[in-house]
């Protein structure tokens, strides 16, 4: 069974040193050559070895030694030999070393005596201490503080000691005058720590009799301080009032550390306003003033928590939340964000709006890199903003569709999206946002932008001047007619090819559009463009980026948005024919519209294009053509109010279900009707100050309200014991497994179940997959029928399925072979450290074309219902069906939804399941999981493959 030690070192085993050269380096008078040995039979003995013939050769000619590196490495060595027998008893040779050790510690050199002191602090044997006593003690009152703080640690570390109050009776009390006259900040801070381990109220007291000079004492006296005030308020908290005032006392003090501990001391023991707004006023400056980003992340995950429960004071430290928005971290900065959008009220909006507004303004420089990511963290906030207060839309919305045409397709579509359901919550704003749009549109390059923005444009644009300038800026984006020429359809491959190279002719035409520039201060200031649009020759196809921007992207095979844009001129020509009031004028752009619709689909069906168009889009924009030659009012109606009405329909549905999560987070549980209450009214006032006396108020309401978090059901923990034996065998053994983020903890409770005592009981215990013992535990011995707990700690690394297995070792006093006992294993949960999560539909793609490693589980159940099936994969894998329950809804044999979960180290599981409903009413298909990791892809597929039975 391997020791417990205080000193690892690394060693190499491939070349062992040998005890015979070791004696003869010691034996010689070379000092450098003794280091050298000495660091070898450290390293020796540390490996298991007990090379016990160089012991007498130390003792003559190491312990003469005056080097300072040759007595640091002999106190290592005595510290890793063994100093007892097999029985216990310390062995006769260590009586050597008592009086050296007597001489260091009356040593003239000061270094000597604190590395002395440090190793006693190590020293557990009372025979090797005992007569050392009076030298420590005379060193408490050495002239030189390094020493006095060695051995105050000594006589602490002495004190603890099984027989230590015998060998050092007085010990609190000496500590405690020493402590009154001590001047070196770490003496005292040792001297206290021991008062405070020892003899809590000699400490208490030292404690209340220097409040005053609590705030001039070192930052590691502090933090101890710090310390004391949480034990004692937790097991006496109705005298936390006087020790709240001494932690708002060390808030002003200028160590960071000592001032974050503050802040966690104060939340962690009052509810008092003014201490929460005194911790929530120190993160905010420790926000600004730190530039460790990890500190900031930990600074802000704090006034994370505080939101939770005190979020009106929270609200009003929102501004200087968001200056952490100045810190070039996106983690950061997306923290800020997540927080500040929580704290969000009708009367701080404005300000929130317009510091965003300030940020976004800021990143159109380009001076960093990922500006873009930013400004879409940015965009995807004020969203957020304008659709919580639907009054702040108008003074961001022209603004942010600037940024239409960025070059991060990811921010320009958001802000499409961000225009799509403003527009429709915002009937005030149609008209200025139609314009804009319009007016803006020519600058858009991404094709999923120019979709959304199309349809926008078909939606929304109702007056006659409004539809005119809509169908007036598609055909100016589309560009001449036809797409290509006809005699280069006929013509070889070659003569396209070159045809496509030649240059095409530039015409410059001024766009009847008034566009804005943003000046720095965030005001608009209003300019005239003029745009160049490529014209072709009659022969040539138009591809130059000068181009328009439908022509370009038509003219790269992106039939897609070919069909969209043949809807929408099909949708404005239609509601054309509604407004306009000449029947002439209707035809003629019906006309128009026929002619780009048939442009479109000969140049799918050309040779032209690497790629024909695909089946899809030829039906779409055949039913334009279709509608157009032959109109319907029953399908004018579907095409001009249905499309409208379902996305009105969406947004309601994200509402509710926005709503619905709002109220699920903010359910609280209801206090048992028996709870004491005490009332604030009839409580005695006398010598209590103000924030003791808000304090009781808020600790009476969150025990009113059940705000106090009780501990886990002992129902769930029932649930966790797991048995590791059988019945039958000698020693019975249960673990009760603990998951906590990155560590399992196993109180294993053994029984001996024999009538003979069990002698160096060891539970041995080994892992499978990314788990790793942190400490093996030590041997026991057991008496009859008694038991006895043992605690493991094992550490975890990826969200993996893993196995702990191990075995029970034991002796018997009349039996010499050890006996074992095989445990049953223990299987790790992958459900232990995934939770659901949300996440947008964008982010999912992106993730899922993103990650390499995928898993295909064949769906095998005996359920015949899909969304039964899918709601028992929800219950199983603990995710978050992100697909809507609109688009579940209704019975057509088909079923495809997306899930989503984090694990606790970050990492993403994506789910897709798709089934169908067989002849025989049998479910078949499949669930595919993708992740990052290899690991959580395969635990997740074995435990849907374990569970999609139904009958676990």
């Amino acid at each position: 069974m391997e020791k417990s030690c205080s000193l690892l070192i690394h060693f190499d085993k491939g070349t062992p040193a040998l005890a015979n050269e070791i004696k003869e380096a010691l034996e010689g008078n070379d000092d450098a050559a003794k280091v050298d040995a000495m660091k070898k039979a450290n390293m020796l003995v540390l490996n298991g070895e007990t090379i016990p013939q160089l012991f007498i050769t130390i003792i003559r000619y190491v312990l003469p030694s005056e080097d300072h590196t040759v007595q640091k490495l002999l106190l290592l060595y005595l510290e890793n030999i063994e100093k007892t027998d097999s029985k216990g008893k310390i062995l006769p040779e260590m009586i050597l070393i008592c009086q050296n050790l007597r001489n260091n510690l009356q040593h003239p050199n000061e270094y000597i005596r604190g590395v002395t002191l440090r190793f006693l602090c190590r020293i557990c044997e009372t025979e090797i201490i005992e007569p050392l006593i009076p030298s420590v003690l005379a060193n408490l009152e050495h002239r030189n503080p390094y020493v006095r703080r060695n051995a105050i640690l000594a006589v602490n570390a002495i004190y603890k000691l099984p027989q230590g109050d015998n060998l050092l009776v007085d010990a609190p009390e000496m500590i405690e005058k020493m402590l009154t006259t001590e001047a070196d900040q770490s003496a005292k801070r040792n001297a206290f720590l021991m008062l405070y381990t020892c003899s809590q109220d000699r400490a208490i007291n030292y404690l209340l009799t220097h409040v005053d000079k609590v705030s001039d004492w070192g930052e590691s006296l502090q933090m101890v301080v710090l310390d004391l005030i949480r034990k004692v308020c937790r097991t006496n908290k109705g005298e936390k009032g006087k020790y709240i005032k001494i932690i708002l006392s060390l808030l002003t003090v200028p160590s960071a550390a000592v001032v974050f501990e503050c802040a966690g001391t104060l939340v962690s023991l009052s509810s008092a306003p003014r201490a929460i707004r005194e911790a929530s006023n120190t993160y905010c400056q420790l926000l600004l003033t730190q530039s460790d980003n990890n500190v900031k992340l930990i600074v802000l995950d704090r006034l994370d928590e505080l939101k939770s429960s005190h979020r009106d004071i929270i609200v009003d430290m929102i501004m200087d939340v968001l200056r952490a928005l100045s810190s070039p971290n996106h983690d950061i900065r997306r923290k800020t964000l997540d927080i500040v959008l929580d704290l969000i009220t009708p009367r701080n909006i404005n300000e929130v709006v317009l510091t965003l507004k300030k940020e976004v303004v800021k990143t159109q420089s380009g001076e960093l890199e990922k500006d873009g990511e930013y400004r879409q963290m940015l965009i995807q906030a004020i969203h957020s903003c304008a659709v919580k207060f639907p009054e702040v839309a108008g003074t961001v919305v022209h603004m942010l569709m600037d940024f239409l045409g960025d070059s991060n397709v990811a921010s320009a579509v958001d802000v499409i999206v961000f225009v799509r359901e403003i527009i429709e919550t915002n009937p005030k704003l149609r008209v200025s946002i139609v314009t804009r749009l319009i007016d803006t549109f020519y600058q858009i390059r991404s094709a999923r932008v120019c979709s959304c923005a199309l349809w926008i444009i078909s939606e929304y644009c109702l007056s006659l001047s409004e539809v005119e300038s809509g169908i007036t800026v598609i055909k100016q984006c589309l560009g001449d007619l036809p797409f290509y020429s006809a005699s280069e359809d006929g013509d070889n491959n070659n003569n396209t090819n070159e045809s496509v190279k030649r240059s095409p002719q530039v015409n410059a035409i001024t766009v009847s559009s008034k566009r804005p520039a943003i000046l720095a201060d965030g005001t608009y200031a209003t300019q005239s463009a003029a745009s160049e649009t490529t014209f072709s020759a009659p022969t040539l196809v138009q591809t130059t980026l000068n181009s328009g921007n439908l022509r370009s992207l038509l003219l790269t095979g992106d039939f897609f948005l070919g069909a969209v844009v043949a809807c929408t001129l099909t949708r404005l020509v239609l509601r054309l024919t509604e407004v306009q009031t000449s029947k002439v004028e209707g035809n003629k752009s019906t006309t128009q519209v026929l002619l780009i619709i048939v442009s479109m689909l000969q140049l799918g069906q050309s040779s032209f294009l690497p790629h024909p168009i695909d089946n899809d889009s030829y039906d779409r924009i055949v039913v334009c053509l279709r509608l157009l030659c032959n109109p319907d009012e029953q399908i004018k109606k579907i095409w001009l109010q249905s499309c409208r009405e379902s996305f009105v329909q969406m947004l309601v549905e994200k509402q509710q279900q926005e709503t619905e999560e709002i109220k699920a987070k903010s359910q609280v549980l209801h206090a048992q009707p028996d709870d004491l209450i005490d009332f604030y009214h009839l409580k005695s006032r006398k010598g209590m100050s103000q924030l003791e006396l808000e304090d009781e108020v808020q600790d009476d309401l969150k025990r009113a309200t059940d705000d106090f978090v009780n501990e886990g059901d002992s129902a769930n923990k029932l649930n966790r014991i797991l048995q590791l034996t059988g019945f039958s065998d000698p020693v019975y053994a249960e673990a009760y497994v603990t998951v906590h983020h990155y560590d399992i903890i196993l109180d294993v409770t053994i029984i001996n179940r024999t009538k003979a005592t069990l002698q160096n009981v060891c539970l041995e215990l080994a892992t499978m997959g990314d788990l790793k013992l942190v400490e093996r535990p030590q041997n026991y011995t057991l008496a009859p029928e008694s038991s006895k707990q043992i605690r493991a700690n094992i550490k975890v690394s990826s969200t993996e399925t893993g196995v702990i297995f191990g075995n029970i070792v034991y002796e018997t006093s009349n039996v010499l072979e050890r006996n074992v006992v095989v445990l049953n294993d223990i299987h790790i949960d992958i459900m232990d450290y995934i939770s659901p999560a949300v996440c947008s539909d964008a982010a999912y793609r992106s993730m899922w074309a993103e990650f390499e490693w995928e898993n295909k589980v064949a769906v095998n159940t005996v359920i015949q219902d899909e969304k039964e099936f899918l709601d028992h994969i929800i219950k199983s894998t603990n995710m978050k069906c992100l697909t809507p329950p609109s688009a579940l809804e209704g019975y057509c044999g088909f079923l495809a939804a997306n899930l989503y979960a984090k694990s606790v180290f970050g990492e993403d599981a994506l789910v897709n399941l798709s089934v169908e409903k067989q002849a025989d009413c049998k479910l078949s298909g499949y669930i595919r999981i993708r992740s990052k990791t290899q690991g959580i892809a395969l635990s997740l597929g074995d435990k849907i493959t374990l569970k999609q039975k139904g009958g676990a």
